[in-house]
């Protein structure tokens, strides 16, 4: 890729184009509600097609339970699709209280089955909605959040005498570093957010007296988080 393509590249990936979401990822709750044992799992799922085989997994996993309600969210950071079952449940206190609880947890690209096996008292309408809602926000809990944004992946090419200076600006940044490339130069690639990615070329190009390549990579969703 020559020097323009990089300089054009770069022109592009502008800080208006980085966006931010959050994922989960796997984990698994209980807890116990006048005698309902009710049982969440979290795990992340990019697509419906993902979503949809885990849902079958746990359900293969209790296949004893009186219910496996579900819900899920994907779309990563585009338009979000959302699917969810009562699985028998009366309408509307099992599989949308799941669901309500991923929208206001902040997380997409999730999918959440809250499997009841029942105790013989029943909880009424408002008893199971609280019971899957708290259940899901458990789990979710549980799952914690992982942050992901649009970053452009890069490879800078220096000199050896100038891979000591490139390391103190790449410290300094928000980004996902590999390791470096020793060969007849030094090379470096990390995926480095929209939103940093101009100032941190800058950098670099000052630090080393503009003696160093850049090579433009995929862009896409990377999990970077805030570098305190």
């Amino acid at each position: 890729m020559s020097e323009k393509d990089f300089k054009t590249i770069i022109a592009e990936d502008g800080e208006e184009n980085e966006r931010v979401y959050f994922t989960c990822g796997g984990a698994r709750t209980s807890f116990t509600e006048k005698k309902s044992v009710f049982i969440c799992s979290c795990a992340h799922a990019a697509t419906e097609d993902e979503a949809t085989v885990f849902v079958r997994g746990v359900k293969a996993e209790f296949p004893d339970a009186r219910h496996n309600v579900y819900a899920y969210c994907v779309g990563g950071g585009g338009v979000p699709v959302m699917r969810f079952s009562d699985d028998g449940e009366p309408k509307g206190t099992a599989g949308m209280p799941v669901l309500d609880a991923i929208t206001k947890s902040g997380i997409t690209d999730v999918a959440v089955v809250v499997t009841r096996y029942f105790g013989g008292i029943l909880l009424g309408a408002s008893g199971l909605t609280r019971a899957y809602s708290n259940s899901a926000t458990e789990g979710l809990a549980a799952a914690g959040k992982i942050r992901m944004v649009t970053a452009r992946s890069i490879t800078v090419r220096v000199p050896y005498d100038k891979y000591g200076k490139i390391t103190k600006v790449l410290e300094k940044y928000d980004l996902v570093k590999e390791e470096p490339v020793f060969a007849e130069d030094v090379s470096v690639t990390a995926a480095v957010p929209l939103s940093q990615l101009r100032q941190l070329v800058t950098d670099l190009n000052d630090a080393t007296a503009a003696n160093c390549a850049f090579t433009a990579g995929e862009k896409g969703f990377y999990n970077i988080e805030k570098n305190l």
